[in-house]
């Protein structure tokens, strides 16, 4: 055999070597790219959601509220609850995470006042506390699920924590049209009263849950 068919073979041979020595490279295909990215987003996801436990004044379990992230600016409210009289009932977030059912109200004989005022600074229907009412069926089950950009998981569970409260009542907002206002009450003043302005009139808080601080 000549010389040179004898190096050329030799050089094939090492090469044939080499390549099976080596380790496999994968192949990443456009699927496995995109759910690799997924997954990722997924993890990386700010914020984590919390949920509360809503207990009625005797302790009694009506149901829960779950708030995660729905997107870098809005949270995502879901709701089930059942045990309520059917109708409209108002629902708030208050500032302080706790619900005392010995804590009554001086002013409106209601329960958990521990919970203090609604989250958030202004008029009530305008405060990151006022959220829509919640419409009960003849079961007394209710069910809702919603975005708001009022408020994130993180700060429902800051230092002081926050509170979901439910009311016997309907809310409406203090939405009072001036063919309604009152006359000057004691102090002067005209339009919704104080219970109105409050709570919308939705009367007793019959329902707590607490999200816990992190702080």
């Amino acid at each position: 055999m000549p010389r040179t068919t004898r190096l050329a073979m030799a050089a094939g041979l090492a090469l044939g070597l080499a390549a099976a020595a080596a380790p496999a490279v994968p192949v990443l295909s456009a699927t496995t790219t995109a759910a690799t990215t997924a997954a990722t987003t997924t993890q990386t996801r700010p914020g984590e959601p919390v949920t509360a436990v809503i207990r009625n004044t005797a302790g009694r379990v009506l149901g829960t509220v779950h708030v995660e992230r729905y997107d870098a600016k809005k949270s995502r409210v879901s709701v089930g609850m059942r045990g309520l009289a059917p109708g409209f009932h108002g629902f708030h977030v208050h500032a302080a995470g706790v619900c005392d059912p010995r804590s009554v109200d001086r002013a409106t004989g209601s329960a958990f006042s521990s919970a203090g005022s609604h989250l958030g600074s202004g008029a009530h229907g305008d405060t990151a506390g006022d959220m829509p009412p919640l419409l009960a069926a003849a079961d007394g089950t209710a069910s809702a699920s919603f975005v708001t950009d009022r408020f994130t998981p993180e700060q429902l569970a800051d230092a002081n924590g926050s509170a979901f409260v439910v009311h016997a009542g309907p809310d409406n907002f203090a939405h009072i049209p001036d063919r309604y206002f009152h006359r000057p009450d004691d102090t002067g003043a005209v339009g919704p009263d104080a219970a109105t302005r409050k709570t919308g009139d939705a009367g007793a808080r019959i329902g707590c849950g607490v999200v816990k601080g992190r702080g």
